[in-house]
């Protein structure tokens, strides 16, 4: 049984949840604050996270943030409806996906199965290349691991999916449907910039090349490009 972490400190909301991921057939422990949320986290007992924005002690963006500095494991924001800033932060700062409160608990249920897809591998092992080379870039799909020229690579789940796209299709542009579908497990949703995020992210890890040009090129109307030299 998947064991998840919910924390969000309306008590009533989180049982509620609890009860219904239950019966989908996860184990699910809870914390009210942002503090405890991250120990919890930390711990390595869950699979994944899900954080709401706004709790006391340490707020969720706090908690992300303890989370980042020292493990990649899959985390959703749960932010208020309507609030882009909330959800734009989260996703810099390297939540894998976020959803609108409030939400229903088939929503969450999805949501979560999709991060959860594409964070452990998808692929039969005969599938898998050992390895994936695109100019300075280095992937190892099986373990998961980036390095970039002689330097590991630190990226959250969703953006190692999102750039390992890019490299098996390296010169060719890649749409954003596609990019939704193959690397975060869903359609891609209207006024959905979650992709846009994430790219901004990879692309400062990555740094720019020697003209001064990103590694990722985005293709208007199209999609984003990674570039093979």
């Amino acid at each position: 049984m998947t064991k998840l972490l919910l924390v969000d400190d309306d008590t009533e909301l989180a049982n509620m949840l609890r009860e219904y991921l239950e019966r989908e057939d996860f184990s699910v422990t809870l914390a009210h604050d942002g503090e405890a949320g991250a120990a919890a986290a930390l711990s390595g007992d869950y699979a994944l996270a899900v954080l709401d924005v706004m709790m006391p002690k340490a707020s969720g963006m706090d908690a992300l943030s303890r989370i980042r500095a020292a493990s990649n494991m899959p985390v959703i924001m749960l932010t208020a409806k309507g609030d882009d800033i909330d959800r734009i932060i989260g996703l810099e700062m390297g939540a894998d996906d976020y959803v609108q409160k409030p939400c229903t608990p088939r929503e969450l249920v999805a949501r979560i199965r999709a991060v959860l897809r594409r964070f452990q591998t998808r692929e039969s092992a005969d599938d898998i290349p050992a390895q994936i080379r695109v100019g300075p870039l280095t992937l190892w799909p099986a373990r998961r691991a980036a390095q970039w020229g002689e330097a590991p690579l630190t990226l959250t789940s969703t953006e190692f999916n999102l750039l390992q796209v890019l490299a098996r299709n390296a010169g060719k542009a890649v749409s954003k449907p596609d990019l939704s579908e193959q690397a975060m497990g869903r359609p891609l949703s209207r006024f959905d910039r979650s992709i846009d995020v994430h790219m901004s992210s990879i692309r400062h890890k990555l740094g720019l090349r020697e003209d001064g040009r990103t590694w990722i090129q985005t293709v208007r109307g199209i999609g984003y490009q990674l570039t093979r030299e």
